[in-house]
């Protein structure tokens, strides 16, 4: 059963977190701190649909369990990631092609923005923590591809920070480990985070939830995922544009000649 009126209600704490952060952004002058705190925003919304459960059931605490690693894990890895390095580029074209007034103009084009679709996203914790009922097959299922998803991704965010701390990999391209069979395994990764959460969900009959993972998809490769990252790549790094033609965007696949 869909409940608004707790889905509404998580809308507001969401929102709430995202205008402190623009805050802190000001103060920075960066806007890439969204990047830490874009996780802890689902993060939040889940703790309001446990908070309005009359009584969190087995699937309530699996999900807040698995919620919780997965928001505090990549929490700390980009803000470890980041750390002292600046404005992310991503977000100095944005700041350049919103000129003036960025300042004011990152609050709803940055923050509340992301607020929003994590808001939309956290669909199936919303489903997950209104559903009756022990746990069953489905949602044995649906733990295994989020813990799949989880270990996928931070598997290749070491492989790619390890990669990066060698001096000597400068100008090169990470094309081995989970990075020889998908250009972003990390993304990968998550979007299979997302769809074990719907597995949990649609245990619960929360089939409708499915917009939460399908707009996490389609984020992570058309819009702040494989397309953004990839727009000049190819132009900067003669080397990125090889590893393109045989190497598959998304999902892992063999290696093709090229």
């Amino acid at each position: 059963m869909f409940d608004l009126n707790t889905w509404l209600l998580a809308l507001p704490v969401i929102g709430g977190i995202a205008a402190a952060s623009w805050l802190v952004s000001l103060a920075k002058r960066d806007v890439s701190i969204v990047d830490s705190v874009w996780s802890l925003l689902i993060w939040a919304a889940a703790g309001v649909y446990a908070w309005q459960s009359a009584a969190v059931t087995q699937r309530g605490w699996l999900v807040l369990v698995l919620v919780t690693a997965w928001a505090v894990r990549l929490s700390v890895y980009i803000t470890a990631r980041n750390w002292g390095e600046g404005e992310d580029r991503r977000y100095q074209r944005i700041r350049a092609n919103n000129q003036p007034h960025f300042w004011i103009k990152s609050l709803w084009i940055v923050f509340l923005l992301q607020g929003l679709l994590a808001w939309i996203i956290s669909l199936p914790l919303l489903a997950a923590f209104g559903g009756a009922g022990g746990l069953g097959w489905l949602d044995l299922a649906g733990a295994a591809v989020v813990i799949g998803g989880i270990a996928y991704e931070t598997l290749a965010d070491w492989q790619l920070a390890r990669f990066k701390a060698d001096a000597g990999n400068r100008g090169r391209v990470l094309d081995t480990g989970l990075w020889r069979n998908t250009r972003h395994p990390n993304y990968f990764g998550e979007c299979c985070v997302w769809w074990g959460f719907w597995l949990l969900a649609l245990a619960a009959g929360g089939w409708w939830s499915i917009a939460g993972p399908a707009v996490m998809t389609v984020l992570l490769l058309k819009v702040s995922g494989v397309s953004l990252l990839e727009t000049d790549i190819g132009e900067r790094r003669p080397a990125y544009a090889a590893y393109i033609r045989r190497t598959n965007a998304f999902i892992p696949g063999p290696r093709r000649a090229g």
